[in-house]
């Protein structure tokens, strides 16, 4: 089993930065992608960002420019930069991380870190 454990939310101002991490751990085969969504309140979750194993990134158009993914493969880590803060991007931010094993396919979630970001 995978466990994924998110740090680094919390509460700031507009125009403000917090930085994200999330851990993986247990039985680590190998990890392809990993990457961050969130959801607010009344909302679907939605991708923010996600980064393949090479530290290839994809972003969504809402925080491009903003915020800044990257891993540490040696530290089964992946990072997210937040910069630039809006209230919109008020959400609980999951970590997720998909895993290649000469058996299977599997996809994590974290538990969520709240962000919350105040006008």
């Amino acid at each position: 089993q995978v466990q994924l454990v998110e740090s680094g939310g919390g509460l700031v101002q507009a125009g403000g930065s917090l930085r994200l991490s999330c851990a993986a751990s247990g039985s680590i085969y190998k990890i392809n992608a990993m990457g961050w969504y969130r959801q607010a309140p009344g909302k679907q979750r939605e991708l923010v960002a996600v980064i393949s194993d090479g530290g290839v990134a994809v972003y969504a158009n809402s925080v491009k420019g903003r915020f800044t993914i990257s891993r540490d493969n040696a530290k089964n880590t992946v990072y997210l930069q937040m910069n630039s803060l809006k209230p919109e991007d008020t959400a609980v931010y999951y970590c997720n991380s998909n895993h290649i094993t000469p058996w299977s396919t599997p996809s994590y979630w974290g538990r969520g870190t709240q962000v919350t970001v105040s006008a």
